[in-house]
């Protein structure tokens, strides 16, 4: 899978990583800790950590979060690099510090090891680092215990297995389709806008994703429900963004042709292609919109 992917850029547009680590602690100092701490049952909706090997998780946790809708609202910006399986134990180490383990007999917090954090660090550092973002500074691997009983370890090299059970899914507005021009007219008709636009900001809300294009996106084609106000102040919305992975947004510099439907006061993506000057299947979609009679 290609590292410039989509998943990796709405992570990097959006949340960006210092974001997601907010409150983080510094190792070593362990006053959260001196606090009487409460073992909470993992929620099924911090979708990061759901479903792993253990049920309980620890508050305050590793990344100084005291409140699960904290680390509910933190943990939701790293779901799109675990998806990017950059290192099969992205997860674990990640889930280490926002749901750590939680143990009654045990009064310290169970850390991930060092080698662990090397080893992913190595792995997914080069996908942050494309986009200009470096490896968090409080998330230097030095702060880490080195490998003990007492300390999360990595996978050997004969039991990694896939940080997820199944490849996500592509979200149903990113896969590619084929379209003639009668197709492509046909599409147009079905939607409410088409936008040509480029990323300004994506954002990830109650697991929708939320777009925000820049000011110079233009309107190709509008019908009447929807007005020049809502595009002067457009939000775009990706049904279910975190649920799936949209491959076709793969380039921060890169424009983006998207229809779309109004539903409900918000303005929803239905297809997403990127915009490439003089390729002929865009040569086409100019052609159709300027002949368009829906």
């Amino acid at each position: 899978m290609d590292l410039q992917a989509s998943v990796a850029l709405f992570l990097l547009l959006t949340l960006p990583y210092t974001q997601g680590l907010h409150g983080l602690y510094s190792f070593g100092q362990h006053d959260l800790f001196y606090k009487k701490n409460h073992c909470k049952p993992i929620p099924t909706n911090l979708l990061l950590c759901h479903d792993i090997e253990y049920t309980e998780m620890r508050l305050p946790n590793l990344l100084g979060h005291e409140t699960m809708n904290e680390v509910l609202q933190q943990a939701s910006s790293w779901i799109p690099l675990v998806q990017k399986q950059c290192h099969p134990d992205t997860r674990k180490f990640l889930c280490s510090l926002f749901a750590p383990v939680c143990l009654d007999d045990l009064d310290e917090p169970i850390q991930p090891c060092r080698s662990l954090c090397e080893s992913v660090r190595n792995g997914c550092a080069p996908i942050m680092s494309a986009f200009g973002f470096p490896w968090p500074k409080m998330l230097q691997c030095e702060h880490f215990p080195l490998d003990n009983d007492l300390c999360i370890p990595q996978a050997s090299a004969g039991t990694a297995v896939p940080v997820t059970k199944a490849v996500p899914r592509v979200c149903d507005a990113c896969k590619e389709t084929d379209e003639n021009d009668n197709e492509i007219i046909d599409n147009l008709c079905k939607n409410d806008f088409a936008l040509k636009i480029k990323v300004k900001e994506i954002a990830y809300i109650n697991g929708d994703t939320k777009i925000v294009p820049e000011t110079k996106s233009r309107t190709i084609y509008k019908l009447n429900g929807v007005t020049e106000r809502d595009l002067r102040r457009t939000v775009l919305w990706l049904r279910d963004g975190l649920q799936c992975i949209c491959e076709e947004m793969n380039d921060i510099n890169a424009a983006y042709l998207v229809m779309g439907q109004k539903m409900d006061g918000d303005l929803v993506i239905t297809s997403l292609k990127r915009w490439q000057k003089g390729q002929r299947e865009f040569k086409r979609i100019s052609r159709s919109i300027r002949k368009l009679q829906c």
